[in-house]
């Protein structure tokens, strides 16, 4: 497993929106650093842990999800797979609080 580029982690979040342009590629990218930022500090991982060291598949997916998510919500809306449900941002967070999970490390 190799380290992953934010320029690989944007490509995939792309696909995951369906976006073809390039115009919000900074801003989508600011939404990935904060999602990998939330990954390390809810997986108790040094900061800049995953700019070293490989990211597993479920942290990807849950990055791409969160970033998706920031993207979609940046009106204050619950847009995107989820729809305009009351719980949109509960159940995004669920999905990618059970990934993040899975490469936790626990504190003694």
């Amino acid at each position: 497993m190799a380290c992953v580029s934010y320029t690989a982690l944007l490509r995939m979040t792309k696909k995951n929106l369906i976006l073809e342009h390039d115009q919000d590629d900074k801003l989508i990218t600011g939404f990935l650093k904060a999602a990998v930022d939330y990954a390390e500090r809810y997986q108790h991982k040094e900061d800049g842990f995953y700019k070293t060291e490989p990211m597993p598949p479920s942290t990807i997916q849950a990055v791409v999800m969160l970033a998706s998510h920031f993207y979609e919500s940046r009106d204050g809306s619950t847009a995107g797979f989820f729809g305009d449900t009351p719980n949109a941002a509960d159940r995004v967070n669920d999905a990618v609080e059970r990934l993040l999970r899975q490469n936790k490390d626990v504190l003694v």
